[in-house]
C-alpha cells in the first residue's frame, strides 16, 4: 500500500468516496453533469491528444498516444451503470490506458439508459466494432476494454459479435467489471462494509433501469450467464474490497472453464475502478501501466490493415 509521501493512500481514498457517496442522490440528469465534471478534476496527460469521432451517427472520442492515430486501437466502453458516464467523464482514464498501451482509444459513447434500454447499448457497442472492421482494421489490431458496467458491455460485445460470425478481437481488458446483472453473489455482503462507492440497493436500482423488465440472467446483460467458448483472452482486474468482486472471480472461473486464456487479478485494498483515480493514487498508476502493458504485448502483430467480412 503507498503511503501520503507517494502520494493519497488507498485508505483516505475510501474516506473521500465514502463521503461524497452519503451526499443526497441527485437526479439523473444532474447526476450525469456532475460526472462529465470529471474531464474539469482530472486533466488529460500531457503527450496524449483527444479528438471526436462520428462511426455512422454514434458519437466517440479518440485518445491517441502523440499525434498519430495509425497503429492498433482499444475499443472502450466507459462505467456508469447504464445510466451514467460518457467519453467525456472518462477521458482521462482513456488517454492514459492509449498512452500506457501505445495504441489510439475510441470511447464510445452509447445510448443510456432508461432513455434506451437494454440491448441498445450492447447494439451500439456491436456497431462499433463493425465499424473499426469496416474500416479495415484488422482484427487482430483491436482489443476491447472497458471498465464497471463498461466491462460488461465489452463481454457482451464480444458475445454478440460471436453471435453474428464476426472476427474475434485480440483481446479484452476488464476493470472492476459488472458482469452478473442478478446482484445478487456473495461478496455484495461480504465486502459491503469495505467497499465505500457502490451498495447492493443502489446497483440494483441501475441494473432495473438498464433492463427495463428484460432477464437479468440474459448473457447479453449479464455475460457470466453466457457461452464464453472461443473468446479472445482476457485480463481481469477487480479490487479485493469490491462488492462487484464475485462478478470477477465468476467471469474468471466461466471463461476459464470455457478454455479461455483469462487472468484475474485481485488487487489487494482496492475499490471499484481505482485506475480512474490514478493522478492521486499511485496503484492506480500501476494498475494502468500493467493493463497497457498486456494490451500492447497482444496488439503487436504485424502493422497494417487486412480485410474483415462485417
Amino acid at each position: 500500500m503507498s503511503n501520503e509521501r507517494d502520494g493519497l493512500s488507498i485508505a483516505r481514498l475510501k474516506e473521500l468516496v465514502r463521503e461524497r457517496s452519503k451526499r443526497a442522490a441527485l437526479p439523473l440528469d444532474e447526476r450525469r453533469k456532475v460526472m462529465d465534471g470529471n474531464a474539469e478534476m482530472f486533466p488529460v496527460p500531457p503527450g496524449a491528444t483527444v479528438e471526436s469521432a462520428d462511426l455512422g451517427g454514434l458519437g466517440a472520442e479518440w485518445a491517441h498516444a502523440g499525434d498519430s492515430g495509425s497503429g492498433p486501437v482499444v475499443l472502450y466502453f466507459h462505467g456508469g451503470g447504464y445510466v451514467v458516464g460518457s467519453p467525456v467523464s472518462h477521458r482521462h482514464l482513456t488517454a492514459r490506458l492509449a498512452l500506457a498501451a501505445g495504441a489510439s482509444v475510441l470511447s464510445v459513447a452509447y445510448r443510456l439508459a432508461p432513455e434506451a434500454p437494454f440491448p441498445a447499448a450492447v447494439e451500439d457497442g456491436l456497431k462499433a466494432y463493425r465499424w473499426l472492421l469496416a474500416r479495415g482494421d484488422a482484427p487482430e489490431r483491436i482489443a476491447l476494454a472497458g471498465d464497471s458496467a463498461g466491462g460488461g458491455l465489452a463481454m457482451a460485445v464480444l458475445l454478440a459479435a460471436k453471435r453474428d460470425g464476426l472476427p474475434m478481437p485480440a483481446a479484452a481488458a476488464l476493470l472492476s467489471p459488472w458482469t452478473d446483472l442478478t446482484c445478487a453473489t456473495a461478496t455484495y455482503a461480504s465486502r459491503a462494509a469495505a467497499d465505500p462507492m457502490i451498495t447492493q440497493a443502489g446497483i440494483r436500482e441501475m441494473a432495473a433501469l438498464y433492463l427495463d423488465g428484460a432477464d437479468p440472467r440474459a448473457p447479453l446483460a449479464s455475460p457470466n450467464f453466457g457461452d464464453l467458448t472461443g473468446l479472445p483472452p482476457l485480463l481481469i482486474q477487480v479490487g479485493s474490497d469490491e462488492v462487484l468482486l464475485d462478478d470477477a472471480r465468476d467471469l474468471d472461473a466461466r471463461a476459464r472453464a470455457a478454455g479461455v486464456a483469462a487472468e484475474l487479478e485481485v488487487w489487494d485494498d482496492m475499490i471499484h475502478v481505482w485506475h480512474a483515480f490514478y493522478q492521486m493514487l499511485p496503484e492506480g498508476e500501476r494498475a494502468i501501466m500493467r493493463l497497457g502493458a498486456w494490451l500492447g504485448d497482444r496488439l503487436a502483430a504485424p502493422a497494417g490493415r487486412g480485410s474483415a467480412g462485417v
